[in-house]
């Protein structure tokens, strides 16, 4: 275990290179002057108690100077700190853990080969409920919040490693944003995160007025055409941290309550934070069925009018899903109507009163349902075939990710109205080409990886949740692989 020397310069610049604080822009080196001697302190922005250490700092102010000798560092403990959690150490281990953990360290130039560590910490706890598109039914319950700083307080809580690295960076003319890159050392991909970092150094824009939103549409190629997402945002620090802990790379954005994750592929949104606080077995189970579900949405209403168009030569089993009344407008146009209808329903819940909510979902119910089949604009079949792939859309919680869906089905079902079976396959065929074409900062691999290239370990672990020991095991075994290559 490394401890401390007795030369007050040398234990500063070690202090400062273990916790990279040139790295990291909430890593704070405070040097103040005791009469003739010196004082530096280490602490994290963001964790410290503001108001404790300014007073605590104003009584050092006041000091004629450091105790001197061998037991300096105690006396300066008994007789010159004002705070109720205060010990010394040699340990340089246990100064970084402290300092990581949002301690503060003291480095005296008197004290030789001790520190003295004063408990002044503080969590930042979210003032909101946990972020409502992403509840989980175990672990922890905060969430992100509008506060840089803040943020990366909360990683900092979860990853208390001197390599996790926060590079502050500062975009817009006029707005000068805050943004933190946030990493860990020697996971990330190096020359993935000096291609990222350049993309954020070369924007050049006024403002970020929509936070995130606007940053990432200045960083990803502009292929608006394609509706599939490319990034992934997270709303909870949990799922941020195992994600840097994978080598992912966290653009953290001022004002913006969620985190960007770089780099994206497609299979990256088929897991979601309560699969990992669930058994192996009931997480794998959740994530199939999720699965399962998003090839639904996209597939049940296109597949279903294909049926009806070829109804003659259907076999007898399948009969029931030919509706006996059609209602007086064509099956087409009813499935369009009900498309745009949820739409209307979900933009009129988002601008309703919490007070009215309850009256706006009845009054929706009776509109899409009794009334609209009793007026005859509408067959039962219909209304339950899309009540089945509205409730599907929104077992997936991207947002993006589900109108992507919606998009490519409602092209679908109109190419399959106007060609057949033809108009179905080129509306699948179309959501391939959507997929294979999709551009998106995701290094070297492409939006489908690991299918494409085929990477087995890391595909199952997409497809299903597999035992934490064993999934790192296998990653020290890739490791000592690569390391021994």
């Amino acid at each position: 275990m490394p401890q401390l020397s007795s030369d007050y310069k040398e234990n500063r610049e070690m202090l400062k290179d273990l916790l990279r604080v040139d790295e990291s822009f909430d890593l704070i080196c405070r040097t103040i002057s005791v009469g003739e001697d010196a004082l530096t302190l280490f602490y994290i922005d963001g964790f410290v108690k503001d108001g404790e250490m300014q007073r605590i700092m104003q009584y050092f102010f006041s000091l004629q100077g450091l105790p001197r000798g061998e037991d300096a560092a105690e006396r300066f403990i008994e007789g010159n700190v004002p705070y109720v959690e205060v010990e010394c150490s040699e340990s340089v281990d246990l100064l970084v853990q402290m300092v990581l953990s949002g301690a503060t360290v003291a480095l005296g130039s008197t004290f030789g080969a001790k520190a003295v560590i004063i408990d002044a910490r503080t969590y930042p706890a979210r003032n909101t409920d946990e972020p409502p598109s992403d509840r989980v039914l175990r672990g922890a319950h905060d969430g992100f919040v509008e506060t840089l700083i803040f943020n990366t307080a909360l990683l900092r809580r979860r990853l208390r490693d001197p390599r996790l690295t926060m590079k502050y960076m500062s975009v817009g003319s006029r707005s000068k944003t805050d943004i933190a890159v946030c990493y860990l050392d020697g996971k990330a991909d190096p020359e993935y995160l000096a291609s990222v970092i350049g993309r954020i150094e070369s924007v050049s824009t006024e403002t970020l007025a929509m936070g995130l939103q606007s940053l990432e549409e200045m960083l990803l190629p502009r292929r608006w055409f394609n509706p599939f997402p490319k990034s992934r945002r997270l709303e909870r620090p949990d799922a941020a941290a195992a994600s840097v802990a994978e080598g992912s790379i966290l653009i953290i954005c001022d004002t913006s309550p969620q985190v960007l994750v770089l780099p994206t592929t497609l299979f990256d949104f088929f897991q979601e934070t309560d699969d990992y606080y669930m058994p192996p077995l009931t997480g794998s189970y959740l994530r199939i069925l999720r699965q399962l579900i998003l090839i639904l949405s996209f597939a049940l209403t296109p597949t279903w009018y294909l049926l009806l168009l070829y109804r003659d030569i259907l076999p007898s089993g399948l009969s029931f899903i030919v509706p006996t009344e059609t209602g007086a407008l064509p099956i087409f146009l009813q499935l369009l109507l009900v498309e745009l209808a949820v739409d209307g329903l979900k933009l009129a819940s988002m601008n309703t009163p919490d007070v009215l909510a309850n009256s706006l979902s009845v009054i929706g119910a009776l509109i899409l349902g009794e009334f609209a089949v009793g007026i005859g604009w509408l067959c039962e079949s219909v209304i339950f075939y899309m009540a089945v792939v509205t409730i599907a859309s929104f077992s997936q919680q991207n947002y993006e990710l589900g109108y992507a869906l919606k998009f490519l089905r409602i092209i679908t079902l109109s190419l399959t109205a106007l060609l057949g079976w033809v108009g179905y396959l080129l509306g699948i065929l179309l959501l391939l080409a959507c997929l294979f074409t999709n551009r998106t900062m995701s290094g070297k691999y492409g939006y489908l990886y690991p299918l494409i290239p085929f990477n087995g370990p890391a595909f199952l672990r997409h497809m299903i949740r597999l035992p934490k020991a064993r999934v790192e095991k296998k990653q020290e075994n890739l490791q000592e692989k690569e390391r021994k290559s």
